[in-house]
């Protein structure tokens, strides 16, 4: 499948040489961040394939400042929708595809939330045991009817036999939005289930959650709206604008992240600052990347021993970023990631039982 035949490359914005557009490319580069935008929403109630014109978020985006980025960007265009829903889960799947064998990180924008389905099929075919990370206001674990729908996607994750998930992590739920029932079940398998009172004002708290994220989608349900609402399914409550770009940055600095999904967005509103919005908040993404990319490779860590009650615990900080983690091990990889609340509350005497439970 020749990726011209299923994308429609977007028309040239005019921009100045110290903006973001004046060094975006319109071809998948290695090592690169490409940015793809979806039509479909067919995944949700009523939702459709119309086409839809992005160009309110380019013209944002290109126009904000390029910084000294490093990483190319790529705006592959407009995801052309198949016949059926699942014809563009299968498009989207080989565009993935495309983006994973050049190391290329993926940034899918638009399109309902079930597309998440995608890009976790498409990642866990390149590689196994991925960490994955959702922001959105509902837990739905509902496995009914054959089509793929933004309520049946992630109990298909999670129960399917094909995959391989090491971690899942699901931020920003509101408890008058979900039944409880799958609230409870999410927490007896222990995953990690974060409410949005967590979230606001600070990302310290959960800020481990996105450092080892493979694959990170958001909901804009989880996003506070404004006007004729940010999301196709507008919220009086939800992350603010200051916040959701903060958290933006957060997954762009994300150690191992190979894929990112923003959906459920109106592209259809006619309030211009939603779109400036969505620009900002992929520009901070593209930002925390740039400054990941910029850390050393080799780190060193300093190990701090705590003694509670009769048992005795490690947390070890990493002296260029000052992020803290929890255990003993010399590896990395089987360090559990926290924060400097985790530990100043351990010496007081009170161990965070996400902590204990690995």
């Amino acid at each position: 499948m020749n990726l011209e035949d299923i994308l429609i490359l977007p028309r040239p914005i005019q921009t100045e040489k110290w903006q973001l557009g004046h060094t975006i490319l319109n071809e998948i580069q290695e090592n690169a961040i490409v940015l793809v935008f979806c039509s479909d929403y067919r995944g949700i109630e009523n939702g459709d394939a119309e086409i839809l014109d992005f160009k309110k978020v380019r013209n944002e985006l290109y126009r904000l400042s390029k910084l000294d980025f490093e990483i190319p960007v790529c705006d592959l265009g407009d995801l052309i929708s198949g016949k059926s829903h699942q014809d563009t889960h299968y498009i989207l799947q080989e565009v993935l595809s495309a983006c994973h064998t050049k190391n290329a990180i993926p940034v899918i924008i638009g399109g309902s939330n079930d597309l998440a389905f995608s890009l976790f099929s498409a990642l866990d075919f390149h590689q196994k045991n991925n960490n994955y990370t959702q922001i959105s206001n509902l837990i739905s674990l509902a496995n009914d009817g054959e089509e793929l729908t933004e309520k049946n996607f992630l109990s298909r994750i999670l129960s399917s036999k094909k995959f391989s998930i090491k971690n899942y992590h699901h931020l920003g739920y509101q408890k008058h939005l979900n039944e409880m029932d799958s609230v409870k079940l999410m927490k007896e398998v222990e995953f990690d289930v974060v409410r949005l009172a967590e979230l606001m004002n600070t990302t310290e708290k959960t800020e481990p959650f996105f450092r080892h994220a493979d694959l990170v989608t958001l909901n804009c349900d989880a996003v506070e709206s404004m006007g004729d609402g940010f999301s196709v399914n507008p919220q009086v409550n939800g992350l603010n604008k200051r916040e959701i770009c903060a958290y933006m940055k957060e997954i762009g600095l994300s150690q191992k992240l190979k894929s990112v999904g923003i959906f459920n967005f109106n592209a259809n509103s006619r309030h211009f600052l939603n779109h400036q919005l969505l620009a900002q908040m992929i520009w901070h993404l593209i930002e925390g990347i740039n400054i990941q990319k910029s850390h050393p490779a080799e780190r060193s860590y300093e190990t701090y021993w705590l003694m509670i009650d009769d048992n005795k615990y490690a947390f070890q900080r990493e002296t260029f970023s000052d992020l803290w983690y929890f255990g003993a091990d010399e590896n990395e990889e089987d360090l559990i990631p926290c924060s400097l609340s985790d530990y100043e509350a351990a010496k007081r005497g009170f161990m965070n039982p996400r902590l204990l439970k690995i």
